[in-house]
């Protein structure tokens, strides 16, 4: 009986992990946001009339795009989610998806939030 219950926690426990959650936070480059990783939130050091161009000359010039959330934390994007990411690429959005350890593994929904 207590291995059949052990079994059943941790599938119980698995299959929440699976699901997807939401975050808002900005999608930026690499070199931007680590400069940065000091600060205590994203919203003190992004500035919304140059992050976009700003971003998306970093990652022409070779930064790995980022999701920066809004305490400042920096989540690597992976391969999955990588389509979906790169049209936000300078915007503060909004998204259902997964993150395991830091990183991003798959997006569901994203959405554009004014700044």
């Amino acid at each position: 009986m207590k291995i059949f219950l052990s079994i059943a926690v941790l599938t119980a426990v698995s299959a929440m992990s699976a699901f997807a959650a939401d975050f808002t936070g900005y999608v930026s480059d690499t070199k931007c946001a680590a400069n940065n990783s000091k600060v205590g939130a994203a919203s003190e050091w992004i500035k919304p009339a140059a992050f976009e161009t700003c971003a998306k000359q970093c990652v022409k010039e070779g930064s790995a795009p980022v999701f920066v959330t809004a305490d400042n934390k920096i989540v690597k994007i992976g391969a999955a989610a990588m389509d979906k990411i790169m049209p936000m690429l300078g915007h503060k959005v909004t998204l259902s998806g997964k993150i395991e350890g830091d990183t991003l593994v798959s997006v569901e929904s994203i959405t554009s939030v004014k700044m």
